[in-house]
C-alpha cells in the first residue's frame, strides 16, 4: 500500500491533517463506527469531561483498529463529532499528538452537532483506515 498526501494548500498541515490522501495498491479498508467514551462494559465515563472523553475515545478507535490488526498509522479519514466544538479546541492538541506519535496525518472532518447518540458525550471519532 502507498499513500500519497493531497494539500493543494498547507494550512491544514499545521493542525494535523491532509486535506485528501491517495491510497493505491492491494489494500483492506477497515470502516469504524463512530468511537465515544463508553467503558467496557457499555457504560458512558467522564460526563462533562471533554479531554478525558477525547483520550477515552481515541483509545476505543485505537482498540477497534488493533482488532483489526490495524494502528492509528492506518487512519486516512477521520471525522469527529463533537457537542462543543470551542471546548474541543481547547483539546484538540490531545488528538494532534496522538495522530502526530503515530506519524499520521488523516483527512479529517469537524462537526458541531446538537447531541450524540449517548446523553452526556461530548465527542465521537469516526474512522477509516486501510491497510
Amino acid at each position: 500500500m502507498e499513500r500519497t498526501a493531497v494539500n493543494p494548500v498547507t494550512w491544514s498541515l499545521e493542525m494535523g491533517f491532509n486535506q485528501g490522501e491517495v491510497v493505491t495498491g492491494d489494500t483492506r479498508t477497515l470502516y469504524c463506527s463512530g468511537q465515544t467514551a463508553m467503558g467496557a462494559d457499555g457504560t458512558p465515563r467522564y460526563e462533562g469531561d471533554m479531554a478525558a472523553q477525547l483520550g477515552l475515545s481515541l483509545d476505543n478507535l485505537e482498540a477497534v483498529l488493533s482488532a483489526a490488526g490495524m494502528s492509528l498509522g492506518n487512519l486516512v479519514r477521520l471525522n469527529v463529532y463533537t457537542t462543543d466544538v470551542d471546548l474541543l479546541f481547547q483539546h484538540y492538541g490531545l488528538l494532534a499528538s496522538r495522530l502526530g506519535a503515530a506519524q499520521v496525518a488523516p483527512a479529517t472532518t469537524m462537526l458541531g452537532v446538537t447531541r450524540l447518540a449517548i446523553p452526556g458525550q461530548l465527542v465521537e471519532l469516526e474512522g477509516t483506515a486501510v491497510a
